[in-house]
């Protein structure tokens, strides 16, 4: 069997019916290293969704948890940090017997990136492993470092046999996001991961991909006949996708100044939530055709000019929010007083196919914003003729779908309808779907559902080469637009929702943003 299809061919569990389809997938024998183990991501989310797993009964029972660091710590140590991560921040009951079983695979390798001492180290901790636990050979490695970093890791993963691809066994490496600055600095990166494993053993993770609410997107659409006569131009006016956060930049100078909120969100998680609400029903429900479908999406993904009237950009200025005094992005600890860099940025395109012709997609994302909220919705049309006199629908908006991607999961429609009493009069009405209210079962963290698909080498809901390198191509255009501009950013008062240029972006259309 070929490492490129060992991916699917799992470790059969002995009580499992293979018959019943709805039984959830278990990881076969296998281990994961991180890189990166003493960072907030592995604390508040790694290792907290992969005590989640074991708890559900997901991963294999001599499951491998290899951390690797600049920390002069043993097993145990790093079994201690483990410890309080969970119990801190995992989603499920705390249980002993998972526990114990879950700590007897943990191990710590202490070291740098460019020392290989450390690194021959860690292929001897990965051998005993295979022999101890019975990992087969196969490990997973999870770089949760910055991105500098990852060709001085991936040499060395090469150099020391680690990322050897033998026989029955597999290596994959997991890649968190920034995939890159730009469109030339994607295709570095993607030539030195790929020159050390092949690209289907390379998972680029985008963990809004890995949330409930974006994969029902596909559900809503292709399991249901009610929504696929309307999802198109001839009723759609638009869609708006937004990801709003109510928080600030303070502490995080190292990673975003310089970098930005175009290609901190809207390159990544944005152009992909627009791909999965704009694609075509893939023939099948497999990894190879829903990024094919996602591909074609962005192939035909263009941006509305010209980008001095359909982009915006902006940076919050200090003030007060939610009763709280808040400093200005220029005041925040690290940031330089001068700084150029938008927190604020909303980009308007078009996806060029018959479906979609003319339906504007307006993409914003922002700190310090009005409230914590991501959401997908579709605006439509107006009903070409309203029988009812002005006055009875004064009140009454655009019919419009609404998924709410977090914090509060679920779907959301508005429409018409009479309000009681002698007069007809018609106003908005909405009918609700949550998650926390249908499903008596709590939705995983994304990190729960991304390293277990990982484990199992299943790869819908990570991105590849072509996907990440398009969507550069569609953003870098409007980064060199802003960089060529005199002026920068526009601020906008921390608590509200953007700059005044973004209000103006849409009613340039005789549109006007959503508020969530």
């Amino acid at each position: 069997m070929s490492a490129s299809t060992t991916g699917t061919a799992q470790w059969v569990n002995p009580l499992r019916d293979p018959r019943d389809k709805r039984l959830p997938r278990i990881a076969g024998p296998c281990g994961l290293v991180i890189f990166g183990v003493t960072g907030d991501l592995s604390r508040k989310k790694l290792m907290p969704a992969i005590y989640d797993l074991a708890n559900r009964g997901l991963l294999p029972p001599g499951f491998a948890l290899t951390g690797f660091a600049r920390r002069d710590w043993a097993d145990q140590d790093f079994g201690n940090v483990v410890y309080e991560a969970v119990r801190e921040h995992a989603r499920t009951p705390f249980r002993q017997s998972v526990w114990d079983r879950l700590a007897e695979g943990f191990r710590f390798v202490p070291g740098s990136f460019d020392d290989d001492a450390s690194f021959d180290q860690l292929e001897k901790t990965v051998r005993d492993l295979d022999r101890v636990r019975g990992t087969g050979g196969n490990h997973a490695f999870y770089l949760s470092i910055p991105p500098g970093a990852f060709p001085v890791v991936c040499k060395q993963l090469a150099r020391s046999g680690l990322s050897a691809q033998n026989g029955d066994q597999w290596r994959r490496v997991v890649i968190e996001k920034p995939f890159g600055h730009d469109l030339r600095s994607a295709r570095e990166l993607n030539a030195i991961v790929n020159d050390v494993f092949p690209e289907d053993s390379v998972f680029r993770i985008d963990h809004y991909l890995g949330k409930e609410t974006v994969q029902n997107v596909l559900a809503m659409r292709f399991a249901n006949q009610l929504f696929e006569p309307i999802w198109n131009a001839h009723y759609i006016d638009q869609v708006q996708i937004t990801m709003a956060e109510d928080i600030g930049l303070g502490g995080r100078a190292g990673y975003y100044d310089g970098i930005g909120a175009a290609r901190d969100v809207i390159q990544n998680h944005l152009l992909q939530l627009l791909a999965f609400t704009a694609m075509e029903e893939p023939v099948a429900f497999s990894s190879d055709e829903l990024r094919a479908e996602k591909i074609k999406v962005l192939n035909a993904t263009k941006l509305v000019g010209p980008l001095h009237e359909t982009t915006a950009r902006g940076q919050y200025e200090g003030g007060w929010q939610g009763g709280e005094k808040v400093r200005g992005l220029t005041q925040e600890e690290g940031f330089d007083p001068e700084s150029r860099t938008e927190t604020y940025a909303a980009i308007t395109c078009e996806v060029a196919t018959r479906r979609w012709a003319g339906v504007p997609f307006y993409l914003r994302t922002g700190k310090r914003l009005g409230r914590r909220v991501t959401e997908i919705a579709i605006i439509f049309k107006r009903a070409p003729h309203l029988p009812f006199d002005s006055t009875m629908t004064e009140e009454l908006g655009q019919n419009a779908i609404v998924v709410r991607v977090q914090p509060d999961e679920g779907v959301t429609m508005r429409f018409g309808s009479k309000v009681p009493g002698s007069q007809m009069e018609v106003r908005d009405v909405t009918m609700d779907f949550g998650y926390g209210t249908a499903f008596t079962e709590a939705s995983p963290e994304a990190y729960e559902r991304l390293i277990l698909d990982v484990l199992l080498g299943e790869p819908s809901l990570f991105p590849v080469n072509d996907e990440v390198e398009r969507s550069w191509e569609i953003l870098d255009p409007v980064i060199e637009h802003w960089a060529a501009q005199d002026a920068g950013p526009d601020p906008y008062p921390a608590g509200s929702w953007g700059p005044e240029s973004a209000n103006r972006m849409l009613a340039r259309t005789g549109r006007t943003w959503r508020r969530p």
